[in-house]
């Protein structure tokens, strides 16, 4: 069984930040991963992050329901 809990480090300790269900003096193995705390962002910054990163055929835009479906291609028109 595996949980995540978030945890803040005082210096000394590693305080939950909310309430946990674990059983009092038992021992337990802890795997520690930094959470990297990424500034807000609105939509079209984070969409822009994906923007041109997708490589596809020259008529994707207009065949795209060829490559996602398998429909016959439409032709040009």
């Amino acid at each position: 069984m595996s949980k995540t809990l978030h945890v803040i480090f005082d210096g000394k300790v590693l305080r939950p930040e909310g309430p946990v269900d674990l059983k009092p003096n038992t021992h337990y193995v802890v795997t520690i991963e930094r959470e990297e705390k990424s500034g807000t962002q609105d939509l079209w910054n984070v969409l822009g992050n994906f923007a041109g990163k997708v490589e596809g055929p020259e008529d994707w835009s207009q065949e795209h329901d060829h490559y996602l479906y398998g429909t016959p291609k439409r032709g040009k028109g």
